[in-house]
């Protein structure tokens, strides 16, 4: 059951979890590394400290491979990046900035790097970069997300055919049908965000969990697009966003709007009415709140069951 993500990472399955904000603290990413997969601690939501500490308590509470997302924007990265080099973590996956920048220095510090991307043009800059890696993000995930708006259909076989390094299929993913889809695409593996988010173990504040298990077709919407496109759950915060785009609001005024502290104040403390709710369209599938492992399990044995005796017939 090895095939090139499972072999990079040294895991069992070829399942990422998603290293989303507010949700992915050491508690989730230890419990997929045990289960199986490959579990990230978000650092994006984290002072450098804060992070420290996650990476303690999720050494201790896995002996098997783990990683930390860190988005390229966020301000104290360079004391991120010193943190995770001092703590030992060997697995870094970067987004939301130049894969150029600071690729090298961690592969020569001995760390597997893989990068975020939603278009061929910047996989193409990954590869230039060195990454070991690519996740191909689709239209249908959660947070932040692409301006060209190609769902992961289209988008990871483009991906797959323009680059060499092995891709793994983000957008829309939560069950096994749609992790054999992904392969057949040209994935190597998945990240799963979303149903992760709403897992036991994530920390995500327990009525967004609820939200989440909550959604239908059309409970979420790419917007704010002209600061960085974000989809989220329709809410009250949603509304106050369309209303100011229908009255004209400047990008100033949109800036304003989504002012500091709106991600936490959803998703991580719980505020449905004025918080940025931010999931994938696959909410609209989720109805109860799993374990990590539980999670894992049924996408393997639903996976296995489709693929039959070629279990990771993935690239």
């Amino acid at each position: 059951m090895r095939n090139r993500i499972t072999s990079l990472f040294n895991i069992d399955y070829p399942i990422v979890q998603g290293g989303m904000i507010w949700c992915s603290g050491w508690e989730l990413a230890s419990a997929v590394s045990n289960a199986g997969g490959l579990g990230l601690i978000g650092s994006g939501s984290m002072y450098p400290e804060v992070l420290r500490a996650h990476i303690q308590k999720c050494k201790a509470a896995t002996s098997r491979p783990f990683g930390v997302n860190v988005p390229l924007l966020y301000p104290d990265i360079d004391k991120h990046l010193e943190i995770i080099v001092e703590e030992g973590v060997k697995i870094v996956f970067t987004s939301a900035g130049n894969p150029a920048k600071y690729t090298s220095w961690l592969k020569e510090r001995g760390i597997t790097v893989v990068h975020v991307i939603a278009n061929t043009k910047f996989a193409k800059k990954c590869e230039d970069a060195g990454v070991d890696a690519i996740v191909a993000e689709g239209f249908e995930a959660g947070g932040h997300n692409g301006r060209e708006e190609t769902t992961t259909m289209c988008l990871i076989p483009m991906i797959a055919d323009c680059v060499e390094v092995p891709v793994i299929a983000a957008g829309g993913i939560g069950c096994g049908r749609t992790m054999a889809a992904a392969m057949c695409l040209g994935a190597s593996g998945v990240q799963v965000g979303s149903r992760f988010a709403a897992s036991l173990e994530s920390s995500a504040h327990i009525a967004f969990k609820e939200q989440i298990i909550s959604a239908k077709e059309g409970s979420t919407e790419l917007t704010l697009k002209e600061i960085t496109p974000v989809r989220l759950l329709k809410n009250p915060f949603f509304e106050a966003v369309e209303a100011a785009y229908a009255a004209g609001a400047s990008l100033e005024e949109l800036k304003i709007l989504l002012g500091r502290g709106r991600a936490k104040k959803g998703m991580f403390e719980g505020d449905l009415e004025s918080g940025e709710l931010e999931i994938g369209q696959i909410s609209a599938r989720l109805d109860r709140i799993e374990t990590a492992a539980e999670i894992v399990s049924q996408m393997i044995t639903e996976y296995q069951t489709i693929s039959g005796s070629n279990p990771f017939f993935g690239f």
